[in-house]
Protein backbone atom coordinates (compact mmCIF):
# COMPACT_ATOMS: atom_id res chain seq x y z
CA UNK A 1 0.00 0.00 0.00
CA UNK A 2 1.31 3.31 -0.33
CA UNK A 3 0.05 7.08 -1.07
CA UNK A 4 1.16 10.62 -1.96
CA UNK A 5 1.67 12.65 0.92
CA UNK A 6 2.78 16.94 0.66
CA UNK A 7 6.08 17.23 2.16
CA UNK A 8 4.71 19.90 4.88
CA UNK A 9 2.86 17.37 6.14
CA UNK A 10 5.66 14.73 7.11
CA UNK A 11 6.89 13.63 10.22
CA UNK A 12 9.19 11.18 11.94
CA UNK A 13 8.52 7.90 11.50
CA UNK A 14 6.90 7.96 8.11
CA UNK A 15 8.23 5.67 5.51
CA UNK A 16 8.76 7.25 1.94
CA UNK A 17 9.90 6.43 -1.23
CA UNK A 18 11.88 9.17 -3.42
CA UNK A 19 11.38 8.97 -7.25
CA UNK A 20 14.07 10.57 -9.76
CA UNK A 21 17.14 8.32 -9.21
CA UNK A 22 19.51 7.47 -6.63
CA UNK A 23 21.80 9.97 -6.98
CA UNK A 24 19.10 12.91 -7.48
CA UNK A 25 18.73 13.67 -3.62
CA UNK A 26 21.47 13.05 -0.81
CA UNK A 27 19.82 10.40 1.31
CA UNK A 28 21.59 6.78 1.87
CA UNK A 29 18.69 5.28 -0.06
CA UNK A 30 15.56 6.14 -1.97
CA UNK A 31 12.91 4.36 0.32
CA UNK A 32 13.42 5.04 4.00
CA UNK A 33 11.91 5.71 7.33
CA UNK A 34 12.15 9.56 8.86
CA UNK A 35 14.22 9.55 11.83
CA UNK A 36 14.95 12.88 12.23
CA UNK A 37 13.81 16.42 11.62
CA UNK A 38 16.52 17.70 9.45
CA UNK A 39 15.32 14.98 6.80
CA UNK A 40 11.97 16.51 6.54
CA UNK A 41 14.06 20.10 6.12
CA UNK A 42 16.09 18.59 3.50
CA UNK A 43 13.26 17.31 1.53
CA UNK A 44 11.60 20.46 1.82
CA UNK A 45 14.99 21.88 0.24
CA UNK A 46 14.75 19.68 -2.58
CA UNK A 47 11.47 21.52 -4.23
CA UNK A 48 9.63 18.50 -3.96
CA UNK A 49 5.63 19.14 -3.30
CA UNK A 50 4.60 15.68 -2.93
CA UNK A 51 6.40 12.06 -2.09
CA UNK A 52 5.06 8.09 -2.03
CA UNK A 53 4.35 7.43 1.41
CA UNK A 54 3.63 3.84 2.93
CA UNK A 55 1.61 3.61 6.33
CA UNK A 56 2.36 -0.12 6.53
CA UNK A 57 5.71 0.39 7.38
CA UNK A 58 5.61 4.06 9.24
CA UNK A 59 6.04 3.84 12.63
CA UNK A 60 4.39 3.77 14.38
CA UNK A 61 1.97 3.95 11.58
CA UNK A 62 0.03 7.83 11.33
CA UNK A 63 -3.41 8.50 10.68
CA UNK A 64 -4.32 9.33 7.75
CA UNK A 65 -3.60 12.60 6.13
CA UNK A 66 -5.87 14.90 4.72
CA UNK A 67 -3.68 15.43 2.17
CA UNK A 68 -2.43 11.68 1.20
CA UNK A 69 -3.60 10.50 -1.96
CA UNK A 70 -4.23 6.98 -3.09
CA UNK A 71 -0.98 6.62 -5.98
CA UNK A 72 -2.51 5.11 -8.64
CA UNK A 73 -1.50 8.26 -10.95
CA UNK A 74 -4.44 11.10 -9.51
CA UNK A 75 -3.77 12.99 -7.26
CA UNK A 76 -7.35 14.12 -7.16
CA UNK A 77 -8.36 10.82 -5.35
CA UNK A 78 -10.61 10.89 -2.27
CA UNK A 79 -8.43 12.19 0.66
CA UNK A 80 -6.91 9.53 2.77
CA UNK A 81 -7.41 7.04 0.58
CA UNK A 82 -4.52 4.73 0.33
CA UNK A 83 -4.91 1.47 -1.33
CA UNK A 84 -5.48 -1.56 0.26
CA UNK A 85 -5.39 -1.05 4.20
CA UNK A 86 -7.41 -4.25 5.06
CA UNK A 87 -4.79 -6.42 3.82
CA UNK A 88 -1.98 -4.73 5.43
CA UNK A 89 -3.55 -5.05 8.77
CA UNK A 90 -4.13 -8.76 7.76
CA UNK A 91 -0.89 -9.10 7.24
CA UNK A 92 0.51 -7.15 10.18
CA UNK A 93 -1.82 -9.31 12.20
CA UNK A 94 -0.21 -12.83 11.09
CA UNK A 95 3.15 -11.22 10.79
CA UNK A 96 4.52 -12.86 14.37
CA UNK A 97 2.94 -15.84 13.60
CA UNK A 98 4.83 -16.93 10.40
CA UNK A 99 6.01 -20.52 9.73
CA UNK A 100 9.74 -20.81 9.64
CA UNK A 101 8.88 -21.38 5.51
CA UNK A 102 7.33 -17.92 5.32
CA UNK A 103 10.51 -16.60 7.18
CA UNK A 104 12.71 -17.48 5.14
CA UNK A 105 11.10 -16.79 1.92
CA UNK A 106 11.42 -13.02 3.49
CA UNK A 107 14.72 -13.73 4.17
CA UNK A 108 14.91 -14.43 0.70
CA UNK A 109 13.61 -11.59 -0.65
CA UNK A 110 15.04 -9.19 1.18
CA UNK A 111 18.17 -10.55 0.45
CA UNK A 112 17.51 -10.06 -3.68
CA UNK A 113 16.32 -6.54 -3.02
CA UNK A 114 19.37 -5.81 -1.02
CA UNK A 115 21.47 -6.94 -3.48
CA UNK A 116 19.43 -5.16 -6.57
CA UNK A 117 19.24 -2.13 -5.13
CA UNK A 118 23.04 -1.50 -4.75
CA UNK A 119 23.32 -2.98 -8.89
CA UNK A 120 20.84 -0.52 -9.77
CA UNK A 121 23.20 2.21 -7.67
CA UNK A 122 25.95 0.94 -9.09
CA UNK A 123 24.29 1.29 -12.36
CA UNK A 124 23.06 4.73 -11.62
CA UNK A 125 26.83 5.99 -11.02
CA UNK A 126 29.04 4.06 -13.75
CA UNK A 127 26.35 5.84 -16.28
CA UNK A 128 27.26 8.97 -14.69
CA UNK A 129 31.07 8.68 -15.10
CA UNK A 130 30.64 7.30 -18.48
CA UNK A 131 28.88 10.96 -19.22
CA UNK A 132 31.71 12.24 -17.95
CA UNK A 133 34.27 10.68 -19.80
CA UNK A 134 32.50 10.90 -23.16
CA UNK A 135 32.62 14.34 -22.95
CA UNK A 136 36.36 14.75 -22.18
CA UNK A 137 37.54 15.55 -25.43
CA UNK A 138 34.58 17.91 -26.69
CA UNK A 139 33.08 19.41 -23.55
CA UNK A 140 36.01 19.18 -20.56
CA UNK A 141 34.38 21.54 -18.42
CA UNK A 142 31.04 19.68 -18.68
CA UNK A 143 33.09 16.16 -17.95
CA UNK A 144 34.56 18.29 -14.78
CA UNK A 145 31.41 18.85 -13.57
CA UNK A 146 29.79 16.01 -14.41
CA UNK A 147 32.35 13.94 -12.52
CA UNK A 148 32.79 16.22 -9.23
CA UNK A 149 28.68 15.87 -9.32
CA UNK A 150 28.87 12.08 -9.45
CA UNK A 151 31.94 12.69 -6.52
CA UNK A 152 29.28 15.12 -4.66
CA UNK A 153 26.71 12.54 -4.50
CA UNK A 154 28.71 9.91 -3.90
CA UNK A 155 30.05 11.69 -0.15
CA UNK A 156 26.61 12.64 0.84
CA UNK A 157 25.64 8.98 1.50
CA UNK A 158 29.01 8.46 2.95
CA UNK A 159 28.84 11.25 5.29
CA UNK A 160 25.75 9.94 7.11
CA UNK A 161 25.60 8.95 10.85
CA UNK A 162 25.10 5.42 9.31
CA UNK A 163 27.58 2.47 8.84
CA UNK A 164 29.25 1.61 5.67
CA UNK A 165 29.73 -1.17 4.24
CA UNK A 166 31.48 -2.88 0.41
CA UNK A 167 29.25 -4.61 -1.42
CA UNK A 168 30.51 -7.56 -3.97
CA UNK A 169 28.28 -6.63 -7.09
CA UNK A 170 28.15 -7.44 -11.31
CA UNK A 171 29.34 -4.72 -12.76
CA UNK A 172 28.94 -6.09 -16.68
CA UNK A 173 31.46 -5.67 -19.53
CA UNK A 174 32.41 -2.01 -18.90
CA UNK A 175 36.07 -2.82 -17.24
CA UNK A 176 37.31 1.27 -17.15
CA UNK A 177 34.33 2.02 -14.94
CA UNK A 178 34.33 -0.57 -13.24
CA UNK A 179 38.00 0.50 -12.58
CA UNK A 180 37.11 3.50 -11.92
CA UNK A 181 34.21 3.16 -9.22
CA UNK A 182 36.05 0.15 -7.38
CA UNK A 183 38.66 2.81 -6.69
CA UNK A 184 36.44 5.21 -5.96
CA UNK A 185 34.33 4.02 -3.59
CA UNK A 186 37.24 2.39 -1.31
CA UNK A 187 39.19 5.35 -1.86
CA UNK A 188 36.24 7.52 -0.10
CA UNK A 189 35.47 5.42 2.44
CA UNK A 190 39.12 5.01 3.76
CA UNK A 191 38.89 9.10 3.58
CA UNK A 192 35.96 8.55 5.79
CA UNK A 193 37.30 6.45 8.29
CA UNK A 194 40.89 9.01 8.38
CA UNK A 195 38.17 11.90 9.15
CA UNK A 196 39.28 14.15 6.35
CA UNK A 197 36.88 17.16 6.06
CA UNK A 198 34.45 17.35 3.23
CA UNK A 199 36.31 18.87 0.44
CA UNK A 200 39.75 16.80 0.99
CA UNK A 201 36.90 13.75 0.86
CA UNK A 202 35.43 15.57 -2.36
CA UNK A 203 39.51 15.73 -4.36
CA UNK A 204 39.78 11.90 -3.29
CA UNK A 205 36.66 11.09 -4.84
CA UNK A 206 37.09 12.93 -8.17
CA UNK A 207 40.58 12.21 -8.51
CA UNK A 208 39.77 8.97 -7.83
CA UNK A 209 37.00 8.41 -10.44
CA UNK A 210 38.76 10.43 -12.97
CA UNK A 211 42.32 9.24 -12.44
CA UNK A 212 42.93 7.09 -15.37
CA UNK A 213 41.42 9.82 -17.80
CA UNK A 214 44.85 10.39 -19.49
CA UNK A 215 44.40 6.20 -21.18
CA UNK A 216 41.54 7.74 -23.48
CA UNK A 217 44.47 9.52 -25.44
CA UNK A 218 46.42 6.31 -26.23
CA UNK A 219 46.23 2.82 -28.06
CA UNK A 220 44.11 0.35 -25.78
CA UNK A 221 47.13 -1.98 -25.99
CA UNK A 222 49.39 0.52 -23.81
CA UNK A 223 46.45 0.48 -21.25
CA UNK A 224 48.25 -2.09 -18.81
CA UNK A 225 51.63 -2.90 -17.93
CA UNK A 226 53.54 -5.64 -17.24
CA UNK A 227 56.83 -6.81 -16.25
CA UNK A 228 57.29 -8.53 -19.75
CA UNK A 229 56.79 -4.97 -21.02
CA UNK A 230 59.47 -3.59 -23.81
CA UNK A 231 61.02 -0.03 -22.57
CA UNK A 232 58.82 1.85 -25.20
CA UNK A 233 55.57 0.34 -23.96
CA UNK A 234 56.35 0.85 -20.64
CA UNK A 235 56.85 4.43 -21.70
CA UNK A 236 53.72 5.08 -23.51
CA UNK A 237 51.88 3.45 -20.84
CA UNK A 238 53.24 5.68 -18.34
CA UNK A 239 52.69 8.22 -20.55
CA UNK A 240 48.64 8.17 -19.25
CA UNK A 241 49.73 10.25 -16.15
CA UNK A 242 50.58 13.08 -18.12
CA UNK A 243 48.00 13.30 -20.82
CA UNK A 244 45.45 13.13 -17.47
CA UNK A 245 46.83 15.95 -15.91
CA UNK A 246 46.67 17.87 -19.19
CA UNK A 247 42.68 16.45 -19.11
CA UNK A 248 42.05 17.36 -15.76
CA UNK A 249 43.45 21.02 -16.18
CA UNK A 250 40.80 21.70 -19.00
CA UNK A 251 38.43 19.95 -16.62
CA UNK A 252 39.23 22.44 -14.47
CA UNK A 253 39.48 20.16 -11.55
CA UNK A 254 40.58 21.11 -8.38
CA UNK A 255 44.47 21.28 -7.46
CA UNK A 256 43.66 18.34 -4.89
CA UNK A 257 42.08 16.38 -7.42
CA UNK A 258 44.90 17.19 -9.83
CA UNK A 259 47.07 15.67 -7.62
CA UNK A 260 45.35 12.23 -7.37
CA UNK A 261 45.71 12.18 -11.13
CA UNK A 262 49.56 13.63 -11.32
CA UNK A 263 50.49 11.01 -7.66
CA UNK A 264 48.57 7.89 -8.27
CA UNK A 265 51.22 6.09 -9.37
CA UNK A 266 53.54 7.19 -7.17
CA UNK A 267 55.74 4.94 -3.91
CA UNK A 268 56.26 5.90 -0.74
CA UNK A 269 59.47 4.56 -0.81
CA UNK A 270 60.43 6.60 -4.70
CA UNK A 271 60.13 3.40 -6.47
CA UNK A 272 57.06 4.82 -8.96
CA UNK A 273 56.46 7.00 -11.63
CA UNK A 274 56.54 9.91 -13.25
CA UNK A 275 58.77 11.90 -10.80
CA UNK A 276 59.81 9.17 -7.86
CA UNK A 277 58.72 11.26 -5.42
CA UNK A 278 58.40 10.03 -1.71
CA UNK A 279 55.52 10.16 1.14
CA UNK A 280 56.33 13.24 1.87
CA UNK A 281 55.91 14.80 -1.48
CA UNK A 282 52.65 13.23 -2.25
CA UNK A 283 49.12 14.48 -1.16
CA UNK A 284 47.04 12.76 1.32
CA UNK A 285 44.14 11.88 -1.39
CA UNK A 286 47.12 10.40 -3.52
CA UNK A 287 48.77 8.22 -0.90
CA UNK A 288 44.93 6.74 -0.74
CA UNK A 289 43.99 6.52 -4.20
CA UNK A 290 47.49 4.62 -4.62
CA UNK A 291 47.06 1.78 -2.73
CA UNK A 292 43.56 1.58 -3.94
CA UNK A 293 44.53 2.01 -7.37
CA UNK A 294 47.10 -1.19 -7.05
CA UNK A 295 44.91 -3.29 -4.99
CA UNK A 296 42.47 -3.51 -8.04
CA UNK A 297 45.01 -3.87 -10.36
CA UNK A 298 46.13 -7.02 -8.49
CA UNK A 299 42.38 -8.40 -8.43
CA UNK A 300 41.48 -7.56 -12.29
CA UNK A 301 44.56 -7.41 -14.12
CA UNK A 302 44.60 -7.59 -18.04
CA UNK A 303 45.66 -10.54 -18.44
CA UNK A 304 42.89 -13.00 -15.52
CA UNK A 305 45.66 -15.65 -15.24
CA UNK A 306 47.66 -13.50 -13.27
CA UNK A 307 44.35 -12.24 -11.00
CA UNK A 308 45.01 -12.47 -7.62
CA UNK A 309 42.13 -13.42 -5.20
CA UNK A 310 40.73 -10.39 -3.16
CA UNK A 311 42.44 -12.01 -0.13
CA UNK A 312 45.81 -12.40 -1.87
CA UNK A 313 45.34 -8.93 -2.79
CA UNK A 314 45.43 -7.37 0.60
CA UNK A 315 47.86 -9.99 1.63
CA UNK A 316 51.02 -8.87 -0.77
CA UNK A 317 49.94 -5.22 -0.39
CA UNK A 318 50.52 -5.61 3.78
CA UNK A 319 53.94 -7.34 2.46
CA UNK A 320 55.20 -4.61 0.44
CA UNK A 321 53.41 -1.79 2.62
CA UNK A 322 56.91 -0.87 4.55
CA UNK A 323 58.12 -0.06 1.59
CA UNK A 324 55.64 1.41 -1.22
CA UNK A 325 53.04 2.68 0.59
CA UNK A 326 52.09 4.89 3.81
CA UNK A 327 51.52 2.91 6.83
CA UNK A 328 48.57 4.33 8.25
CA UNK A 329 46.85 4.81 5.17
CA UNK A 330 47.53 0.90 4.67
CA UNK A 331 46.07 0.47 7.94
CA UNK A 332 42.88 2.16 6.91
CA UNK A 333 42.62 0.59 3.83
CA UNK A 334 42.84 -3.11 5.30
CA UNK A 335 40.03 -1.42 7.79
CA UNK A 336 37.61 -1.02 5.05
CA UNK A 337 37.92 -3.83 2.90
CA UNK A 338 38.37 -6.37 5.34
CA UNK A 339 40.79 -9.23 5.82
CA UNK A 340 38.46 -11.23 3.88
CA UNK A 341 37.41 -8.67 1.33
CA UNK A 342 34.29 -8.95 -0.97
CA UNK A 343 34.41 -11.45 -3.41
CA UNK A 344 37.03 -13.91 -1.79
CA UNK A 345 36.01 -17.38 -1.31
CA UNK A 346 36.60 -19.01 1.94
CA UNK A 347 36.05 -21.78 4.18
CA UNK A 348 33.99 -21.70 7.33
CA UNK A 349 34.48 -22.87 10.67
CA UNK A 350 32.16 -25.82 10.08
CA UNK A 351 33.93 -26.91 6.89
CA UNK A 352 31.08 -25.58 4.47
CA UNK A 353 32.67 -22.95 1.51
CA UNK A 354 31.43 -19.54 1.39
CA UNK A 355 32.13 -16.24 -0.88
CA UNK A 356 32.35 -13.24 0.93
CA UNK A 357 29.59 -10.45 -0.40
CA UNK A 358 29.90 -7.79 1.85
CA UNK A 359 31.95 -6.16 4.16
CA UNK A 360 31.29 -3.95 7.33
CA UNK A 361 34.39 -1.95 7.57
CA UNK A 362 34.02 -1.98 11.36
CA UNK A 363 33.78 -5.86 11.56
CA UNK A 364 36.42 -6.91 9.28
CA UNK A 365 36.70 -10.38 10.58
CA UNK A 366 32.92 -11.05 10.11
CA UNK A 367 31.87 -10.43 6.84
CA UNK A 368 28.25 -11.27 4.93
CA UNK A 369 28.92 -14.58 3.04
CA UNK A 370 26.72 -16.47 0.50
CA UNK A 371 27.14 -20.40 1.69
CA UNK A 372 27.19 -23.32 0.09
CA UNK A 373 24.13 -25.49 0.42
CA UNK A 374 23.83 -28.87 -0.58
CA UNK A 375 20.34 -28.23 0.38
CA UNK A 376 19.15 -25.40 -1.16
CA UNK A 377 18.99 -24.26 -4.88
CA UNK A 378 21.72 -21.59 -6.05
CA UNK A 379 18.57 -18.97 -6.32
CA UNK A 380 17.80 -19.99 -2.22
CA UNK A 381 21.15 -19.57 -1.40
CA UNK A 382 21.76 -17.58 2.11
CA UNK A 383 23.51 -14.90 3.14
CA UNK A 384 24.59 -15.39 6.91
CA UNK A 385 26.18 -12.46 8.84
CA UNK A 386 29.01 -13.93 10.79
CA UNK A 387 28.66 -10.89 13.03
CA UNK A 388 25.30 -12.50 14.12
CA UNK A 389 26.38 -16.52 13.51
CA UNK A 390 27.22 -16.87 16.80
CA UNK A 391 31.02 -19.09 17.37
CA UNK A 392 30.58 -19.30 13.12
CA UNK A 393 33.45 -17.84 11.45
CA UNK A 394 36.49 -17.77 8.95
CA UNK A 395 39.02 -20.50 8.85
CA UNK A 396 40.85 -19.74 5.87
CA UNK A 397 40.90 -18.27 2.40
CA UNK A 398 40.94 -20.39 -0.87
CA UNK A 399 41.84 -19.88 -4.81
CA UNK A 400 39.18 -20.96 -6.96
CA UNK A 401 41.39 -23.88 -7.71
CA UNK A 402 41.43 -25.05 -4.18
CA UNK A 403 37.30 -25.25 -4.24
CA UNK A 404 35.41 -28.68 -4.42
CA UNK A 405 33.65 -28.47 -8.29
CA UNK A 406 30.93 -27.96 -6.69
CA UNK A 407 31.02 -25.86 -4.39
CA UNK A 408 32.83 -23.66 -7.23
CA UNK A 409 29.87 -24.07 -9.38
CA UNK A 410 27.23 -23.15 -6.56
CA UNK A 411 29.37 -19.78 -5.59
CA UNK A 412 29.86 -19.00 -8.96
CA UNK A 413 32.53 -16.49 -8.60
CA UNK A 414 32.63 -13.68 -11.38
CA UNK A 415 35.53 -13.39 -13.29
CA UNK A 416 35.95 -9.47 -12.24
CA UNK A 417 35.73 -8.04 -8.76
CA UNK A 418 33.51 -5.21 -8.53
CA UNK A 419 32.33 -3.18 -5.45
CA UNK A 420 29.79 -0.61 -4.39
CA UNK A 421 29.17 0.79 -0.74
CA UNK A 422 25.73 -0.10 1.34
CA UNK A 423 24.72 1.90 4.00
CA UNK A 424 24.23 -0.75 6.93
CA UNK A 425 20.43 -0.15 8.20
CA UNK A 426 17.82 -2.45 9.13
CA UNK A 427 16.26 -2.37 5.45
CA UNK A 428 19.42 -3.77 4.07
CA UNK A 429 19.79 -6.56 6.71
CA UNK A 430 16.99 -8.96 7.05
CA UNK A 431 19.25 -11.49 4.90
CA UNK A 432 21.33 -11.61 8.21
CA UNK A 433 20.11 -14.75 9.76
CA UNK A 434 22.60 -17.70 10.56
CA UNK A 435 22.06 -20.19 8.94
Amino acid sequence: MSCTVAVDELSVGMYIHLEGGWLSHPFPLSSFRISAPEQIATLRGLGLARVRWVPEKSDPPPPLLAGAGADDGNDGAAPGACDGPEVALDTAAHEGQACPAAQRRRQLSAQREALLRCERQYGEAAAAWREATEALVTRPQHAGRTGEALAQAMLEKMLGREEMGIRLVASGGDRAAAHALNVGVVAMLIGRSLGLPEPDMLDVGVGALMHDVGKQDIAERYHHADEHCSPSEAAAYRDHVARGVAHGRRMALSAGALAVLAQHHEHADGSGFPRQITTDQMSLAARIVAIVNRYDNLCNPAARRAALTPHEAVATLFAQGRQAFDATVLNAFIRVVGVYPAGSLVQLTDDRYAMVVAVNSSRPLKPRVLVHDTQAPRNEARVVNLEQAGDLGIRRSLPAAKLPAAALAYLDPRPRVSYFFEPLLPEAGAEDAAA
